[in-house]
């Protein structure tokens, strides 16, 4: 059996705590967490040992891995630490805040030959994994564009800010929303060779960034337009969405459906027509052993126990993977302030050019 410790316990850490305690090759031997409440109802219902000190953890405690569901501001020493007992790493996503320490931390698991996994969990969603295997087999034919989006209620009014929504604890919208579509792109076509017109603006957040908007070139004449906000609340919940325009079709995907248009007059994929062609994430996605939440919380979670299990140190959530997206993102962080210092010295409004009603707006609030 894998031994496993859960490090932080909100609402990422429960989850991946109920469903590792369900899987036949583990045993959840401890958690880690700094409420003594939540400490105290799992030590009395689940019989689980229970630490507020980290350190103390695994200096007590036997383990074969960990997961790390903490802030993100305190992924990278935490991953750090446990890198340092030998001990495999899976890390919530965002990775890194900063992507130096991202990347000392991806070269330490490498030299110490432990598993380590990023919980960048759509790709284990059966719709982008269709998409995954549609660009590798050349399905739409060059690809040309694509629309990477993101959008849910998370920041809805003005309030007083959580770790979330604070640069230097969550990171933001840019850490929480937009990393999830960057990653996306980062698996389907790597990392792009510029960013440019990035636009983070704040809606309702003090500290942070609630939308995101910004073009990504991938080289060989492929672009790609980013569009996040997570205070729209015309959404229920959070949706990521990919849009690939190829020079034979056309590609859809979300959390639920694969959508794909193939032009007549090349060879069809297997079970695809000419024409529209639709495949649901149910019909795509492999059964679980234990469902919360949706089964590619499970199906991530059994990677990491298999890869642990016989010694595969290949992942396709890697830290090298996950560090990627940081650098996208703070490839996007230097572009808006960059256009940030251009606004703060704008061009002289003439006569012939007078300010329209929007600029008029903008200087009087």
């Amino acid at each position: 059996m894998i031994k496993v410790a859960v490090i932080g316990l909100g609402k990422m850490g429960l989850s991946h705590h109920s469903i590792v305690n369900m899987h036949p090759d583990v045993e959840l031997v401890a958690v880690c967490d700094s409420s003594r409440f939540v400490l105290d109802m799992l030590e009395k219902y689940a019989g689980v040992r229970t630490y507020t000190n980290l350190g103390k953890m695994l200096e007590s405690e036997a383990l074969d891995a960990v997961i790390i569901a903490t802030p993100s501001k305190l992924h990278g020493p935490m991953v750090r630490q446990c890198l340092e007992h030998s001990v495999h790493v899976f890390c919530e996503k965002p990775f890194c805040l900063d992507t130096e320490e991202g990347g000392q931390l991806t070269a330490l698991a490498e030299q110490n030959g432990l598993i380590n996994q990023v919980g960048y969990h759509y790709r284990f969603v059966g719709a982008f994994q269709e998409v995954k295997r549609l660009l590798e087999i050349g399905a739409i034919g060059t690809v040309t564009h694509v629309k990477a989006e993101a959008y849910g209620p998370v920041v809805l009014r003005p309030s007083g800010a959580s770790w979330r929504n604070q640069r230097s604890e969550g990171g933001g919208c840019l850490y929480d929303y937009a990393a999830h579509p960057i990653n996306l792109l980062n698996w389907y076509f790597g990392m792009p060779s510029m960013v440019s017109g990035t636009v983070m603006n704040k809606i309702f957040s003090a500290d942070s960034e609630d939308e995101i908007y910004a073009t990504l070139r991938f080289g060989k004449g492929l672009s790609g337009q980013l569009s996040v906000n997570w205070s729209d609340e015309s959404y229920r919940r959070m949706t990521t969405k990919i849009t690939i325009a190829g020079t034979q079709g056309k590609i859809y995907a979300d959390r639920q459906e694969c959508q794909v248009y193939l032009r007549d007059g090349k060879k069809m994929p297997a079970d695809y027509l000419p024409g529209w062609n639709v495949s649901y994430t149910t019909e795509l996605t492999s059964d679980v052993w234990f469902y919360v939440r949706g089964e590619e919380y499970s199906a991530q979670l059994d990677y990491f126990v298999q890869r642990i299990k016989f010694r595969q140190s290949d992942n396709v959530n890697s830290f090298a993977s996950a560090l990627q997206t940081d650098r996208v993102m703070q490839m996007l962080i230097v572009d808006s302030e960059q256009k940030s210092r251009e606004l703060l010295n704008p061009r002289v409004v003439t006569e012939q050019n007078p300010p329209s009603w929007w600029q008029r707006l903008a200087r009087a609030s």
